[in-house]
């Protein structure tokens, strides 16, 4: 892999991606942060209403992550629904402390309604 590609897998941040509509079988591609921890790689999304690309995930878990910011590169991946709710819960607290900066007493608070509600998947690049 290249050292760039590397690098810019072990910050996390704005990436798109490209999955392959459930109904339609088009590409979808949108905008989305991803988080890397100890190697593991993750998306997720603020709890509430579904997620089209969830659900293309679900349907098609072959993807495609497009990096973008300083550095370009096009990598085919496959995503895994997390939902066991301790996984969920180690995860998502994780993201919510370490990423986006979220006391942890908020994270606490926040988390029942995170790992009920939020979609959660760690991706593997092929």
């Amino acid at each position: 892999m290249d050292e760039d590609v590397r690098k810019a897998l072990e910050h996390g941040g704005v990436v798109d991606i490209t999955t392959t509509g459930r109904t339609s079988g088009l590409a979808r591609r949108i905008e989305i942060f991803f988080h890397e921890f100890d190697g593991d790689y993750f998306i997720t999304g603020r709890p509430g209403r579904k997620r089209d690309w969830m659900a293309n995930m679900v349907a098609n878990p072959e993807f495609t992550l497009h990096l973008k910011r300083g550095v370009a590169a096009d990598l085919p991946a496959t995503a895994t629904p997390i939902t066991d709710p301790d996984e969920r819960a180690t995860i998502l607290f994780r993201i919510l402390t370490e990423s986006w900066n979220t006391t942890p007493d908020q994270a606490m608070s926040d988390l029942p309604t995170w790992v009920d509600n939020a979609p959660l998947v760690r991706f593997s690049l092929v």
